[in-house]
C-alpha cells in the first residue's frame, strides 16, 4: 500500500519532531536532503547543507538547558508537476519544563527522493 504524499510528509515531520525532542542526530540525518537550506527565524542565519544543519543541531543538543523545538504542520500543498510539496505551520521552542520561549510560523519545501520525502528548505519567522 502506498502512503498518500500528505500523510507521508506529516509522518516525516513527526519523526523530525521526535528526533529533536530526543536529541537524535542519526534520526535527523535521513530526513534532510544533501543540499538542504534553513533560514532561522530571528536572526535569519543561513544553514546551507545537511552537514551544516547537523552541526548546528549537535551544538544545540549539547547545551545544558536546551530549547526543544516543535513544528506543527497546518497545510501541505502538493505540486501537480513535480515530486515536491510545501508545508506551512507554526513552530515553538520550549524549555524542558514546557515554558514556550519563542514561536512563530514556518514553511518547508519537501522533495520525494526514491521512496522517502526529505526536507530541501525551511524558512522560519519568529512572532513571539
Amino acid at each position: 500500500m502506498n502512503t498518500p504524499p500528505e500523510v507521508a510528509i506529516r509522518l516525516q515531520r513527526a519523526k523530525f519532531n521526535q528526533a529533536l525532542a530526543d536529541a537524535d542526530l542519526a534520526a535527523i540525518e535521513p530526513l534532510l536532503a544533501n543540499n538542504v537550506v534553513l533560514v532561522a527565524g530571528t536572526d535569519s542565519a543561513l544553514l546551507s547543507g545537511r552537514k551544516a544543519q547537523l552541526l548546528a543541531w549537535k551544538r544545540e543538543f549539547a547545551v545544558r538547558e536546551r530549547t526543544i523545538y516543535l513544528r506543527k504542520p497546518e497545510t501541505i500543498t502538493l505540486s501537480p508537476v513535480a515530486p515536491i510539496a510545501f508545508e506551512h505551520g507554526h513552530w515553538e521552542g520550549s524549555a524542558a519544563g514546557g515554558e514556550v520561549l519563542a514561536s512563530g510560523v514556518y514553511t518547508a519545501k519537501w522533495r520525494r527522493m526514491g521512496a522517502d520525502w526529505v526536507i530541501e528548505a525551511e524558512l522560519y519567522l519568529t512572532t513571539a
